[in-house]
C-alpha cells in the first residue's frame, strides 16, 4: 500500500473515515475516482449540478462533505494526493458557489453595521424569530430513539468539534487571534484528552450504545445535516470569509447555553448518568462565557481591524440560525409524525443500550472503541 494510502491503518476512532455511500450522480463519480489514484475527472461534471437545490439536494451535500473531508482527517485508503487534485477542486468550486449563493440568499442581506454596534446586532439575531425547539421537544417528550438519533445527527460535527473554527487561527492576528486560541483551548480540554469536547460527546455516544467511530454514521445523516457542517468548511477554507467563520462561531456560543441545558435534562429525564450528560453540562458553563470573549473579543475585534468584514460576520451569524433552524425543522417534524429523522436508520450500526448506566465512565484514552 503507499504511504498516502494508509487510512485503514489508523485507530478507527481518531483516524480516517470510511468513504460513505453516494447519493446521486456526482457523488457517485466522486466516490468512485477517490478509490483509485489521482486522476483528471470529467470535464463536464460541475455543470452536473445546474438544476439542484443546494440546502436539500443530497447529492451536492454529499459531494462537498466528500471535498471536505480531505482537508480534515482524510478518507480511509484514500491517496492523499487527491487533497489539490485540480479537477476535484473544480467540482468542489462549482458546488460551492451554489452553496453559498443559497446561503446569502437563505439569511438576506446584513444590514450595515458599525464595529461599535455589532454586540447589539449579534444579539438581534440571536434573540429573534426561529423554528422548533429539538432541545424542548427531547426534555418534554423525547424518547430514548430520538435522542439517540439527535447524538448520531450531530456526531458528523461532535466528533471533530471545533475544528472547522481552527482554520481561522493563521488567518487573524493581535487581539482577535487570542480571544479564537482562548475559546479553543476550552473546546480541546486544554491539551487533556478526557476533556476535549469531542472526547465528551465520544462518551455521551457509548452511553447511548451508539458507534462512536469517526464517520460511523455518515449514511445516515440527511442533507441538512451535512449542510450545517459543511457551512463552517465552507467558511472556515476560505480567507476572504473569515469574518463569516467568527460570525458562525460567535452565533454558536450565543445560543448554546440553554439548549444544552434541556439536551442534558432530557437525558436525565431518559436515565442517563453524569458521564452520558457531561458533554451538555460542559457547554452550558463554557459557552456562557465563550459568548462574551466570542463577541466582543473576536468579532469586535476583527470588526475594528477591518471593518468591512462587519457585514461577513452578520452572514456567518445568520447562516447558524437559519441551518439551525431547518434542521430543527426535520427533526421535529420527523418525531412528531412517527417518522425517523434519519435517512438510512435501519442500517445504522448502533446497539441499543439494555440501560443507561448508573456508575460515571473512567476518562476515554486513545485507541479502538
Amino acid at each position: 500500500m503507499p504511504p498516502a494510502a494508509r487510512g485503514d491503518q489508523v485507530s478507527d476512532s481518531y483516524g480516517h473515515a470510511p468513504l460513505p455511500e453516494p447519493r446521486g450522480p456526482v457523488s457517485a463519480i466522486v466516490r468512485d475516482a477517490l478509490r483509485r489514484a489521482p486522476h483528471n475527472l470529467p470535464v463536464g461534471l460541475p455543470a452536473a449540478f445546474a438544476g439542484a437545490d443546494p440546502l436539500t439536494d443530497e447529492d451536492l451535500q454529499l459531494t462537498l462533505f466528500l471535498c471536505y473531508e480531505l482537508h480534515y482527517r482524510g478518507w480511509r485508503g484514500v491517496d492523499d494526493g487527491w487533497e489539490w487534485q485540480p479537477s476535484l477542486l473544480a467540482v468542489r468550486a462549482a458546488a460551492e458557489r451554489r452553496f453559498e449563493a443559497a446561503l446569502r440568499t437563505l439569511t438576506g442581506p446584513p444590514p450595515p453595521v458599525p464595529p461599535e454596534q455589532l454586540p447589539a446586532a449579534l444579539h438581534r439575531f440571536t434573540t429573534t424569530g426561529g423554528g422548533p425547539s429539538v432541545g424542548g421537544f427531547l426534555k418534554r417528550r423525547g424518547t430514548l430513539a430520538q435522542f439517540r438519533e439527535f447524538a448520531v445527527h450531530r456526531s458528523i460535527y461532535h466528533l471533530r468539534e471545533a475544528d472547522p473554527h481552527s482554520w481561522g487561527l493563521p488567518r487573524l492576528g493581535g487581539p482577535p487571534k487570542a480571544a479564537l486560541v482562548e475559546i479553543q483551548m476550552d473546546e480541546y480540554g486544554n491539551g487533556r484528552l478526557h476533556r476535549m469536547h469531542a472526547e465528551l460527546f465520544r462518551t455521551t455516544m457509548s452511553r447511548l450504545g451508539l458507534d462512536t467511530r469517526y464517520g460511523a454514521h455518515l449514511n445516515a445523516a440527511p442533507a441538512i445535516t451535512l449542510a450545517t457542517n459543511n457551512a463552517m468548511s465552507l467558511f472556515g477554507l476560505h480567507r476572504r470569509l473569515r469574518g463569516a467563520l467568527l460570525g458562525h462561531l460567535a452565533a454558536f456560543e450565543m445560543t448554546s447555553s440553554l439548549p444544552n441545558r434541556r439536551y442534558g435534562d432530557a437525558l436525565r429525564r431518559l436515565g442517563g448518568d453524569e458521564a452520558a450528560t457531561r458533554f451538555f453540562d460542559e457547554h452550558v458553563e463554557a459557552d456562557a462565557v465563550h459568548e462574551q470573549i466570542a463577541v466582543h473579543d473576536l468579532c469586535v475585534g476583527l470588526a475594528r481591524q477591518d471593518p468591512a468584514l462587519t457585514a461577513d460576520v452578520l452572514l456567518g451569524a445568520a447562516t447558524v440560525l437559519a441551518l439551525d433552524d431547518l434542521f430543527a425543522s426535520h427533526l421535529v417534524d420527523a418525531w412528531t409524525t412517527g417518522r425517523s429523522s434519519l435517512r438510512s436508520p435501519e442500517r445504522e450500526p448502533v446497539t441499543p443500550p439494555a440501560a443507561l448506566p448508573a456508575a460515571p465512565l473512567a476518562p476515554v484514552v486513545a485507541g479502538p472503541v
